[in-house]
């Protein structure tokens, strides 16, 4: 008799022992738990210890956690017709665990997916000087961009960041020839620029030398201190425009009375 008892309570033990087993579940800090009842939505569990009833429910663990996604490079034709290839790097995590696991089949390869294709729409609305030049623009672009259409998902996407914009050897080359070309453009405005102040400084002096004939004259001779100081042999002496004039009078008065 003591065996029979033995007999039978030994495979229920069992059982319950494997039912238990298979029925209470962990669920880690930044773990939940999608759980459902004979193929339907009952609730959001976790975390901690919970129990989930076998064959009847089932569970669908989502980390909630930020995940970092790496999308692959796209190849991207700029708004003014330049090829290149792009590549970027997603944050994203699961906010609405329900959501998450029943309005997309896989939200990993959805987001990723969807990332790819706003990459490509938005840049290829820019220009190549604001693909390098304007990336935080573009980041905060594609980022509202790809939240607003995970809301849906359950899906927060906190941050977009572009890595590299590859350019080929021809473009390169193109672009090093435009910034050589603007950096001699941008020097010959400066030389421009101080070769007018220099002429108007000049037109200044000569104004003030023009209303005050000493002045003239005190130039001169600091000129000729001047000259004077270097080791020279030859010395030309400034005759003022004047009196080259009253000279060139005199001549033709001589030759007049000659004649």
């Amino acid at each position: 008799m003591h065996t029979d008892i033995v007999s039978v309570i030994t495979p229920i033990l069992i059982f319950s022992i494997f039912f238990l087993a298979s029925a209470l579940k962990v669920l880690k800090e930044y773990e939940r738990g999608v759980v459902f009842m004979l193929g339907r939505f009952w609730r959001v569990k976790g975390p901690g210890l919970i129990v989930v009833i076998p064959v009847i429910q089932t569970m669908v663990r989502v980390d909630l956690r930020t995940i970092v996604m790496d999308v692959p490079a796209q190849d991207v034709i700029s708004r003014d017709n330049v090829s290149v290839k792009v590549n970027a790097v997603l944050y994203f995590r699961v906010v609405d665990p329900e959501k998450a696991i029943i309005q997309v089949e896989d939200y990993n390869m959805a987001t990723s997916q969807l990332a790819q294709t706003t990459l490509r729409s938005v840049l290829g609305q820019h220009e190549l000087d604001e693909m390098l030049a304007s990336r935080d623009k573009l980041n905060t672009d594609i980022q509202l961009i790809l939240d607003g259409q995970t809301e849906a998902w359950g899906i927060k996407v906190s941050n977009v960041e572009l890595k590299h914009v590859d350019l080929n050897e021809t473009m390169v080359r193109a672009i090093a020839r435009q910034a050589e070309a603007e950096r001699e453009r941008r020097a010959k405005i400066i030389h421009a620029e101080g070769e007018l102040q220099a002429s108007r400084h000049l037109l200044e002096a000569s104004q003030i030398l023009a209303k005050q004939p000493q002045a003239l004259q005190l130039r001169y001779l600091q000129t000729l201190t001047e000259i004077a100081g270097e080791k020279s042999s030859t010395i030309v002496f400034p005759l003022p425009i004047e009196l080259l004039a009253v000279l060139q009078k005199m001549s033709e008065r001589t030759s007049v009375s000659d004649d």
